[in-house]
């Protein structure tokens, strides 16, 4: 598993995690992802899997990077003292490595927010702070009301589908060293046909489409899968981490296996062109 620096915190952490929204797998697939290097494991408050997760890494929390969030209806500064502590007690540990915001919310503003971030760093419940779904005039509001502890990180949508983020958020990010944390790395798995719902029944009936026919020719000529030449396209960039969601041991191995190799240049042109910014 390949490593990257998580912003400009000095923690190296995998550039393939797990994520946890809408996690039924039980401890196996975690425990699992852990043994192959991706031990940053990434749940919220509004996942209600952070439980889950405790149970997981119980016995094991030394080898284990612990990321949660807090809901955008619990930011006011009170308020996510308490969902702290909330979490701190579902996930067992006397520590949240991450702790992130979940999102804006316009009615509370930015500054109580990161004022009670800032007040968990000093405290020493919480390590390092990141956000989530914020934009590039949400990102530089925060940290100019945070201005002792950095933002190390920015929790977006981010895959070959869904690529708007590369516009602004990521060169922002880039150019003041927050890493990017991209959820849905697979699209919920519609880019490799494991979606669920009526529309993955129409495409199925319709046959593979374009965009797949490329991966699934890009997974014959790496040897690899739909799914790895996916992810890898998005963990292999500088600053970005993946982190996939499976309940399952197979389908963790095979997303872990998504890293430590690169697609070419030119094979990245080839996915670039029919998936466009």
């Amino acid at each position: 598993m390949e490593r990257k620096p998580l912003g400009s915190s000095g923690v190296m952490v995998p550039e393939i995690g797990l994520g946890t929204w809408r996690y039924t797998g039980g401890p196996e697939p975690l425990r699992r992802g852990i043994e192959l290097g991706a031990n940053l494991i990434d749940t919220a408050e509004m996942y209600r899997t952070e439980d889950a997760v405790g149970e997981a890494i119980a016995g094991i929390r030394d080898q284990v990077f612990v990321a949660t969030k807090v809901l955008g209806s619990n930011l006011r500064y009170d308020a996510v003292l308490r969902a702290a502590d909330r979490s701190l007690r579902l996930l067992a540990v006397d520590k949240i490595d991450l702790y992130q915001v979940h999102w804006p919310n316009p009615r509370v503003p930015i500054a109580e927010t990161m004022r009670a971030m800032a007040r968990l760093v000093d405290d020493g419940l919480v390590d390092y702070v990141g956000v989530s779904n914020f934009s590039v005039e949400d990102m530089a509001e925060a940290q100019a009301a945070m201005p002792h502890h950095p933002i190390v990180s920015n929790q977006i949508l981010y895959n070959l589908r869904r690529r708007r983020a590369e516009r602004d958020v990521i060169p922002y990010c880039r150019q003041h060293d927050i890493a990017v944390i991209a959820y849905s790395p697979l699209h919920e798995g519609a880019l490799t046909g494991n979606g669920g719902g009526v529309a993955s029944g129409v495409r199925r009936a319709l046959g593979m489409n374009r965009d797949r026919q490329v991966l699934a020719d890009l997974a014959g000529e790496t040897g690899k899968t739909p799914v790895q030449v996916a992810l890898n396209w998005v963990a292999d960039q500088p600053g970005v981490i993946a982190i996939p969601k499976s309940n399952s041991v197979a389908r963790t191995e095979e997303n872990c296996a998504a890293s430590g190799w690169s697609l070419t240049p030119d094979q990245r042109q080839r996915l670039d062109a029919v998936f466009p910014v």
